[in-house]
């Protein structure tokens, strides 16, 4: 409650993966994946939640990949930046088909298909309970999706910063090599920079170590997940500043 006794209202920045769209085989678009998506961002917005989403595009395109074999860095980057843009029309259309008020800002201008990012803007939406879908990274080559969803949510002033992955949250190692790989409850940002978990790149880390901005890191593969990390239970990894595994 603030001083009116008023709810407070969360804002959170959820970073979800292209290949999340795609189901079991993580290409394309999943039709059912997606509903089970929209339907769990419909339900967290309807309980008060502010929510923005960075998708990436790696059901598509994965750029790194892409630059390491036979393209351009920058050039493999900008088409993995359209692939985010394709994920988001299709993430829209599947809110608003849930019901959800759901606008979509680009760092590439690219009208009428998406409005400009403009972060006054995105704030104000956002206050009025629609979700936010930010595509196109950070509108540079050379970062990732990870850095473009730390950014963006240190632009919104975002509270937490939740990242779904296919995993059930961060390892000390990879558990699908490894089945004697342990679990963090919590790390800490020095700790996985440190350590090089696989979390996100070191650009996004230090870029969220430096605002103190938790990022919840956990899986989305069971009904209601969202709503448990939006709710602080304790569901896969928390980083944070100063933490104890």
């Amino acid at each position: 409650m603030d001083a009116s006794g008023a709810p407070v209202r969360r804002r959170v920045v959820l970073k979800l993966s292209g290949e999340a769209l795609g189901g079991s085989h993580g290409i394309g678009i999943d039709r059912s994946t997606m509903v089970m998506v929209c339907d769990e961002i419909a339900d967290v917005v309807s309980a008060g939640t502010e929510l923005a989403v960075v998708i990436g595009g790696g059901n598509f395109f994965r750029g790194l990949n892409e630059a390491r074999a036979d393209f351009d860095r920058t050039t493999a980057d900008h088409i993995g930046m359209l692939a985010t843009v394709m994920n988001a029309l299709a993430l829209r259309q599947g809110l608003l088909a849930a019901g959800v008020q759901t606008e979509l800002q680009s760092a590439i201008p690219m009208s009428p298909i998406a409005e400009e990012y403009v972060r006054d803007r995105a704030m104000q939406y956002l206050a009025n309970g629609h979700v936010v879908i930010f595509a196109a990274g950070t509108g540079n080559p050379l970062f990732t999706t990870d850095t473009a969803a730390s950014l963006r949510a240190i632009e919104v002033n975002a509270h937490l910063m939740l990242k779904a992955t296919k995993v059930s949250g961060v390892f000390d190692a990879d558990p699908t090599k490894n089945a004697d790989a342990r679990q963090y409850a919590t790390v800490s940002f020095d700790e996985v920079l440190e350590k090089r978990l696989a979390v996100m790149d070191a650009t996004a880390i230090a870029l969220c170590r430096e605002h103190e901005l938790p990022v919840r890191v956990f899986s989305m593969s069971r009904r209601g997940s969202l709503k448990r990390a939006i709710d602080g239970e304790n569901i896969g990894t928390l980083v944070i500043s100063e933490a104890t595994s």
